[in-house]
């Protein structure tokens, strides 16, 4: 297992502590928007989740499968596939029943100029979706955007944290949230909205974006001083975890690393690797996008990739020219335009 690759396949693979929640679950496990950043490496983990247990439960992948090839290869892991838009309500009604949802489905990228479009996906499609699962435990993707901007010495915002959105895309996605919290009022739908700050993978994410930058040698923007970030892998198997605390009414849970990092550290870690030096410009604010993880690492336990454990694989995926995919998560973007 020296090579990167080898280590990167070796990360992915469940923890038994996933292995064992699966078993606990009632029912099969639809994803909604499998298609995006996360969903393909969700549906194949929580196959093999199931596997390891020596279950029987299907994994279903719903999707436009936009991306060619993606929906034969989730086949042939052993996953059951849906062609469909979801906001096509008769496609939506189509889909069959299942008991445990996890909701991907949404949009950011390209929010500036689109925003009927993006109020559709993330305030107008959890609507029909609710409707559809009623009946369903549902974990919601969220995202930790819907807080506002924190000082950094109080540690993140946390669950309690009133939600104050900046931009169209915070705001709608916080529609997403109260759309479904009213859902699990009227119908008792067990639910969890899971705010996710950052995922990082080696083919994108907040460390990436920051690596390539330093071998580049191009400016790193320090406004945006201090980040969180959690391996995918490690947010996944939380996100199929939490469907066993799925409640009425919804639980809200952050789900990110424990550490507060700093950008500029994070820059010199890859200046080393890289053995180059990182190109600042501007200065750190008091104030940044953060999130207090504390009840997640209370429930699921510190996350098994590192913060330097991530870098560094990155370092080495980056310098055997792996492939990675080009969608920027603006990190350092203050003003809620995406």
């Amino acid at each position: 297992m020296n090579t990167t690759a080898a280590l990167y396949k070796k990360l992915l693979a469940p923890s038994n502590a996933l292995v064992n929640d699966i078993a606990k679950l009632d029912g099969d496990i639809i994803i909604l928007g499998a298609g995006g950043k996360m969903g393909p490496a969700l549906a194949k983990l929580a196959k093999q989740a199931i596997d390891k247990a020596g279950i029987n439960k299907k994994v279903i992948a719903v999707s436009r499968f936009s991306e060619e090839g993606l929906q034969q290869e989730l086949n042939e892991y052993g996953i059951e596939t849906y062609s469909a838009d979801l906001l096509e309500d008769d496609q939506l009604q189509q889909l069959p029943d299942v008991k445990n949802v996890l909701y991907l489905a949404g949009t950011k990228f390209g929010t500036t100029g689109k925003e009927s479009f993006t109020w559709a996906m993330n305030s107008y499609l959890p609507g029909r979706v609710a409707e559809k699962y009623k009946n369903s435990g549902i974990v919601v993707f969220s995202t930790g955007n819907v807080y506002p901007l924190t000082p950094v010495v109080l540690g993140g915002a946390s669950e309690t944290t009133p939600p104050e959105p900046l931009g169209e895309y915070a705001q709608s996605c916080l529609g997403r949230e109260r759309i479904f919290q009213y859902s699990a009022s009227k119908y008792n739908t067990p639910i969890l909205i899971y705010r996710l700050n950052y995922a990082n993978d080696v083919t994108y994410g907040v460390l990436l974006e920051i690596a390539k930058s330093v071998k580049a040698g191009k400016p790193i923007d320090l406004k945006m001083g201090n980040v969180n970030v959690i391996w995918q892998g490690d947010a996944n198997e939380i996100a199929i975890r939490s469907l066993l605390h799925c409640s009425v009414p919804s639980k809200i849970l952050n789900v990110t690393g424990p550490e507060i990092l700093s950008v500029r550290w994070i820059a010199e870690q890859f200046g080393n690797l890289f053995n180059t030096a990182p190109v600042f410009i501007n200065e750190e604010q008091p104030a940044a996008l953060l999130s207090n993880a504390a009840e997640s690492t209370h429930l699921f336990g510190y996350p098994k990739v590192s913060p330097k454990q991530m870098m560094e694989l990155l370092a080495g995926w980056i310098n055997e020219g792996g492939k990675t995919i080009n969608k920027e998560t603006h990190f350092q973007e203050r003003t809620g335009k995406y």
